[in-house]
């Protein structure tokens, strides 16, 4: 019943914020221009209600503000194994979705558009998130795609338990990790005073070495190296890393995680969150639904900012970018850009957008979900407009929420994930975590990060 809410209240937005007619574009129709786009952002076949806000709202805005432009869907599921085909052969899409683990490559290899001086024109360059803008630019500040959304990872942290273990300051506040060893410390007294795990680590899949990798970069460690010729090498045994993975091993032996890691994936740490069955689980912004979807009511959890280890302060970013066409000209980019307005993934701000924004703060609200600010991958006018109505619909202490925030907005604190075939270094490192969890009285955790970097460096090799 509330997944059907949920459904109805996303395609309500949707459909009042393609509404919008370019607010900051041209408000005109254009005369003398015709031509066509393609659009990699299509929704695919068997998500027929986004095609219908797509052909019934967004398509007819566009076609009102370009009628001789033709929207041709083309949708698209970015894989580095099938684009580089694609642009080098003329066919990539005018606008397509990828990953803030893409760039580097797509931009050092020519296979997307620079798009500086459009978005300089539109004073949407000045509005980016600084630290998005650096993700998406080369080594000379030019700019190549721009962000449909962003999250990053933090430390989520079940209040209930916190308070039963007396982990609480002076004024009655959570005293929440602010290290990796004070996740140690407070998941032994949580253990102790309420008989439930401490943390939830992953480690039944490639995700156990996902959440591992943040982890290993506040030990110190850089995972993968890429190399002036394009290859990579791969860094998984050093000390650091090793260090790393031996804090897995104190917290499995002394019983800080839950009984069974090989069992934990992305969903049950949120199970174990909003069931109070572990005070603690790596997530990030995107995901603060999952415990209200569990149970949990939005003031029992808050999201804490990812630890700091001995190598440093770190913390991952992630999300979606949109990038275009190489072959685009700048006419057609500006077209594609018009029509990522009308779906309201700009920072321009629209009597439409707000609508959508309070239709979704007033949902969340109602379903218990945290009301909190997105992550800020804009800034300026649109943050300003959004904050205001979430904080007339905050349902949580954003004093808990504040310091997560804060440490994003840090210089250097925020990486994307490793370069190489990062999915294939995840399952291999979980393999590692497997091992400890298995035996970590006896396991030879040099011995395995020596093997593990040897898989990992075949596998890049053959790349």
């Amino acid at each position: 019943m509330k997944m059907r809410k949920v459904l109805s209240m996303i395609l309500a937005a949707a459909m009042v914020l393609g509404m919008v007619v370019c607010a900051g574009a041209q408000q005109a129709k254009a005369d003398g221009e015709s031509g066509s786009i393609t659009l990699g952002i299509w929704p695919e076949d068997t998500q027929t209600e986004a095609i219908a806000v797509h052909e019934n709202t967004y398509v007819p805005a566009f076609n009102e503000l370009h009628p001789d432009v033709e929207a041709i869907p083309a949708y698209y599921k970015y894989s580095p194994d099938t684009y580089v085909a694609l642009a080098t052969a003329g066919n990539a899409p005018t606008v397509f979705e990828s990953w803030y683990t893409e760039p580097e490559k797509l931009i050092r290899n020519g296979l997307v558009k620079d798009i500086t001086d459009i978005l300089e024109e539109r004073g949407w360059l000045d509005v980016m998130s600084p630290a998005i803008r650096d993700l998406l630019s080369d080594e000379d500040g030019r700019v190549y795609g721009m962000p449909r959304d962003a999250y990053s990872l933090g430390l989520m942290i079940n209040i209930p338990l916190f308070e039963q273990a007396g982990l609480v300051n002076e004024d009655g506040s959570v005293k929440y990790p602010t290290t990796w060893d004070e996740v140690y410390e407070y998941s032994k007294i949580i253990r102790e005073k309420t008989g439930v795990a401490g943390f939830c680590m992953q480690a039944s899949d490639a995700g156990g070495g996902w959440h591992w990798s943040n982890i290993a970069w506040n030990f110190g460690a850089t995972l993968c190296i890429p190399n002036e010729d394009g290859t990579y090498t791969s860094n998984l045994n050093t000390p650091e890393a090793i260090a790393a993975m031996e804090w897995v091993q104190k917290m499995v032996a002394d019983k800080c995680v839950t009984d069974d890691p090989t069992q934990e994936n992305w969903g049950t740490g949120f199970d174990r969150i909003g069931t109070s069955t572990a005070a603690m689980y790596i997530a990030a912004n995107d995901a603060v639904d999952q415990p209200s979807y569990r149970g949990m009511n939005a003031d029992e959890f808050f999201l804490a900012p990812m630890p700091a280890g001995p190598g440093g302060h770190f913390t991952l970013m992630g999300g979606t970018p949109y990038f275009f066409s190489p072959d685009a000209t700048d006419e057609e980019v500006n077209w594609a850009l018009d029509y990522l307005e009308i779906m309201g993934k700009s920072p321009e701000v629209t009597d439409a957008a707000r609508d959508g924004w309070i239709a979704d703060a007033q949902y969340r609200q109602d379903a218990g979900i945290p009301v909190i600010p997105a992550f800020p991958a804009w800034t300026g006018a649109v943050v300003d407009e959004q904050n205001k109505i979430i904080e007339e619909y905050s349902n949580v202490d954003m004093s808990l929420w504040q310091a997560y925030y804060d440490f994003s907005k840090e210089e250097g604190a925020l990486r994307t994930e490793e370069p190489g075939d990062t999915q294939t270094m995840y399952s291999i490192l979980n393999g590692v975590l497997q091992a400890i969890c298995a035996d970590p009285a006896n396991v030879d955790i040099p011995a395995l990060m020596e093997q593990a970097n040897a898989d990992y460096q075949a596998v890049l090799d053959a790349m």
